[in-house]
């Protein structure tokens, strides 16, 4: 196992790593909307979510996996009703097209910093030999 850190994603703070390879296995971290470059949360919950996936494609393509190689989604947010209809908008923006990930979503009644949502994902990314 090897915990991942790479150039360009946001800073963890505290007891975490933004991801861990596992074999050929891809864990990444609960990713919420930060933007790397300020460590910040964007403004905007359109903006937020999109900056959420975008850390968690940073992640994967540095071990060499795409949005497409993603096998599983778990999305924590904070109201089902609003924040649910602008995850699968963007989702399907970066996706492009299906095939979609496994996904559970639900409505946690508080996230870190107060924020509308974080993202947990597994890709399948073979070591390359």
């Amino acid at each position: 196992m090897r915990t991942l850190s790479p150039p360009g994603a946001i800073k963890a703070e505290g007891t975490w790593s933004l991801g861990a390879r596992a074999g050929d296995f891809v864990f990444v971290a609960g990713m919420q909307g930060v933007d790397p470059a300020t460590n910040k949360l964007v403004e905007g919950n359109e903006a937020r979510i999109r900056q959420a996936f975008l850390n968690i494609r940073l992640i994967a393509q540095s071990e060499g996996a795409s949005l497409q190689d993603c096998v599983r989604l778990t999305i924590y947010v904070s109201d089902l009703a609003t924040v649910a209809p602008l995850v699968d908008k963007v989702q399907a923006e970066l996706w492009g097209k299906p095939p979609y990930p496994p996904r559970t979503m639900f409505e946690a009644r508080k996230l870190f910093d107060g924020d509308i949502i974080e993202i947990d994902s597994v890709f399948y990314a073979p070591q390359r030999k």
